[in-house]
């Protein structure tokens, strides 16, 4: 009985006060454990996967690896928070449907009604969370990979584009009317 949480994902929170706007907050998704077989034994090492986001459209990802669990979380929270990527929100949900795809693991991002919440499990509530999305409806459709449904959740968020954005790509005023550039 000396690992309780053998094979069980591992989910928590780094740090547990609620995150107030423009703060980074950090979760780590997944600890994986490693062990090589040397002539003394097993060597363990470690692997991390952590989100960081901060609450206002720009999530990141990370992943470390080290000797310990702490160095590896260090690692991963440093690399997460210089990959931080800007996503397009609308109000508290997202502007429309979306799907990403990265290796195995497919991802379902649905549009939700004030008051739904975040409908995901895993690595998908971990990212949707962290970029600031209160109401959203997720589906893991493929791999169940932590790493690859992370960043095919992420490829997802940043395909979506809000419709004035599209409308000023297509040459199109809010009006309807489509201008004539020269």
């Amino acid at each position: 009985m000396a690992e309780q949480n053998r094979g069980r994902r591992q989910e928590r929170n780094i740090d547990k006060s609620p995150a107030a706007k423009g703060d980074t907050t950090e979760k780590v998704v997944f600890i994986n454990r490693c062990a090589k077989v040397v002539k003394g034994g097993r060597r363990f090492s470690f692997s991390a996967l952590i989100v960081a986001g901060d609450h206002d459209g720009s999530v990141g990802i990370g992943f470390g690896k080290a000797n310990e669990v702490s160095e590896a979380i260090r690692k991963a929270s440093d690399s997460a928070r210089k990959s931080m990527e800007k996503v397009s929100l609308h109000e508290n949900t997202i502007p429309h449907e979306a799907i990403g795809e990265f290796g195995g693991g497919r991802v379902l991002l649905r549009p939700a009604s004030p008051g739904t919440g975040v409908i995901a499990g895993g690595g998908v509530r971990a990212v949707v969370e962290a970029a600031g999305i209160r109401d959203v409806l997720a589906k893991s459709l493929g791999s169940s990979n932590h790493a690859n449904v992370v960043k095919a959740t992420l490829v997802a968020l940043k395909s979506l584009r809000r419709r004035d954005e599209i409308f000023k790509l297509r040459g199109i005023k809010r009006d309807g009317k489509a201008t004539v550039e020269s």
